[in-house]
């Protein structure tokens, strides 16, 4: 993976004070760690579930399905997969019903998943799938121990599996959370972590994305006032789901108060796919309010070498310039032009590269994010790892059906 920046900051003092935090932060932050884990429990609790299960429904929404689904997004197209994964996110029930009909019940698995063991569009969701379907061997529970889920669980003796201490859910994508519905699906994990892992060895041991990174996060943090809105303009569908996985991390866990005094401060994600949002969001980008900053990410190797058929249309003819030009290197023209375009205007902009699609690149990119947040976090004074407004609007909730 390669990230170049195309903006200077030169105030090293700041860069190392926030890097010494961020090693320190280690200690009491869990996702750090989740790189060096041992996978084998994962591995052999996939290998109970018989091979006859061919679909696997995960129920959960936020950080307990938001990042399993984005890898998931991002393979799914480059090859078969043993399983198929569905992913129930929302109380919407036209949406539950739709799901529903796409899953054999015998030959599905279902993934509780619930941090707290309390989550109401989790448990909600749950309630009218087990009122259809009361087998308890085709549940499968993940919650922090101890959680009320763990002992209804445990009432069903079904299968529970938990969370490593301190991590939250927006940043467990490399954790339980995340690689049991992977495993499941044929994704290699273990892969998954080596991307994350020369990721996070290339930044706490001085390679070459530290610098990168801090230079960036200092830039956001210094400027995150006026430009206060964050796009990321991925040039593959096959981001479309990171892209949504990114704001609930970027705006979950820098929208906040900050910690040493009463300002609301954060920037705004905001997550574009190429080329397709050149014909919407880019005008704005282009000629609005100078208030964004843009990161281009493309894929360098498509491995697909379909190319414009050399074919030559009546009244056409001067799109004859298209004429055998691979649609992986006209994706990335396109990515270029826009960029260049940009390059003329006052936007901070970055590119990240990767080099194709495959395990250990989204994991690499995946602990990026998740490293850029906790160093912009940090420099913005706030605590990155609440989520304060969240939990207001559950209690409001709450109240209301105690209501009813």
């Amino acid at each position: 993976m390669k990230n170049t920046l195309y903006f200077k900051l030169k105030n090293k003092k700041v860069q190392e004070e926030v890097f010494e935090a961020i090693v320190k932060e280690q200690e009491s932050v869990g996702y750090y760690a989740l790189p060096e884990q041992d996978i084998s429990p994962i591995v052999e609790f996939a290998q109970t579930i018989p091979d006859e299960i061919t679909q696997i429904a995960v129920i959960g929404i936020g950080g307990s399905s938001l990042g399993a689904k984005a890898i998931y997004e991002f393979i799914k197209p480059t090859r078969p997969l043993k399983r198929e994964l569905h992913f129930f996110e929302s109380t919407d029930p036209i949406n539950i019903n739709n799901l529903l009909s796409k899953l054999d019940f015998k030959k599905t698995h279902f993934l509780i998943i619930s941090k707290s063991g309390t989550t109401v569009e989790t448990f909600s969701i749950y309630k009218y799938i087990y009122s259809i379907n009361q087998n308890t061997k085709a549940y499968t529970f993940i919650t922090d121990p101890g959680s009320p889920l763990e002992k209804y669980a445990n009432s069903l003796q079904s299968t529970i599996l938990h969370l490593p201490n301190n991590v939250g859910g927006r940043f467990s994508v490399l954790a339980t959370v995340g690689l049991i519905p992977l495993a499941l699906a044929s994704i290699d994990i273990q892969a998954l972590l080596d991307g994350a892992l020369t990721l996070k060895k290339s930044f706490f041991e001085a390679g070459y994305i530290k610098d990168t990174l801090l230079k960036k996060a200092v830039y956001y943090a210094r400027h995150h006032e006026k430009y206060h809105i964050n796009c990321i303009f991925a040039y593959s569908e096959t981001l479309k789901y990171f892209c949504e996985w990114y704001v609930q991390l970027w705006g979950e866990s820098l929208g906040k108060r900050q910690r040493h005094s009463a300002f609301n401060v954060g920037q705004t994600p905001i997550g574009l796919i190429g080329p397709k949002d050149q014909h919407s969001f880019l005008q704005l980008i282009m000629e609005g309010s100078r208030d964004k900053s843009v990161t281009f990410i493309k894929i360098e190797n498509f491995k697909d070498d379909i190319v414009i058929p050399d074919i030559s249309l009546k009244h056409l003819e001067p799109l004859d310039i298209l004429n055998n030009l691979p649609f992986s290197q006209l994706i990335n023209m396109q990515c270029d032009s826009v960029l260049e375009a940009l390059m003329e205007e006052d936007i901070p902009l970055d590119t990240i590269s990767i080099e194709e699609v495959n395990e250990k690149n989204i994991g690499a990119l995946m602990y990026y994010y998740e490293l850029l947040t906790s160093l912009v976090g940090e420099l913005i004074d706030v605590n990155t790892y609440n989520q304060p407004g969240v939990e207001a609007g559950k209690l409001i909730l709450k109240q209301k059906l105690e209501k009813r």
